[in-house]
């Protein structure tokens, strides 16, 4: 069976819910590892749990906000999401080797974000792009099928610069995490294969994980456990 790994989970300080609630729950629905990505005022600084993965999400406002988060958060050898929607955000994350992961690619009004110029970046410097199925399950009709419609987009870019794809649950509570299987089904609605939705949720974590698309000496290699 794949190792499954969600790596956008929310926990405490930020929300109210542990983190090692959310490990134990996430390991019974089928997960080997998760990865706590606490915004940058909330990060978990430390765990003694082998199968929780330390990160942060990103959020600036300004190119220069983000750069400097980047230097604050880059070498700590843990897992670095960037909070995107921004074109010039999402530019500035796709471009630094100091990035594993862009969340939320395109705006809150689901206005795309993420061009072809972009994911090529992504591709690039091993930046992964992260589709967020907590999008689609909290959305009501009118705005999951502009949901679904930018993430068919997102796809087809991602697919044809083979730029990394992750797919994570957003989770901030044990009632947002969703089983595997359930994150396959969803992400079959915006076209993602079965064998796709598979590498997102196992082969291309581990590989966020361990920095393997990045360059040597561009950032800490993290170690993974079997």
């Amino acid at each position: 069976m794949p190792a499954y790994i969600d790596l956008n989970v929310h926990a405490y300080p930020e929300t109210e819910t542990p983190a090692e609630d959310l490990l134990r729950v996430a390991k019974r629905y089928g997960f080997a590892q998760i990865a706590i990505t606490n915004d940058d005022s909330h990060v978990l600084q430390e765990c003694s749990l082998d199968d929780l993965i330390l990160g942060v999400e990103i959020q600036a406002q300004t190119v220069t906000e983000l750069k400097r988060k980047l230097r604050q958060f880059g070498g700590k050898g843990i897992v670095i999401a960037v909070h995107g929607g921004d074109e010039k955000i999402n530019r500035a994350a796709v471009e630094n080797p100091k990035v594993d992961i862009l969340t939320h690619p395109y705006s809150e009004k689901g206005e795309s974000a993420l061009s072809y110029v972009l994911v090529r970046f992504a591709a690039e410097n091993g930046v992964a792009i992260d589709f967020n199925m907590d999008a689609l399950i909290q959305s009501r009709r009118g705005e999951r099928a502009r949901i679904l419609s930018k993430m068919r987009e997102q796809l087809k870019l991602v697919r044809k610069y083979k730029a990394p794809m992750i797919l994570t649950s957003h989770a901030h509570s044990i009632y947002d995490l969703r089983a595997p299987r359930e994150l396959i089904a969803l992400a079959a609605l915006f076209g993602m294969t079965g064998e796709e939705a598979l590498r997102a949720l196992s082969e291309t974590p581990r590989g966020v994980v361990a920095k393997r698309w990045k360059k040597e000496g561009e950032v800490e290699v993290l170690g993974w456990r079997e």
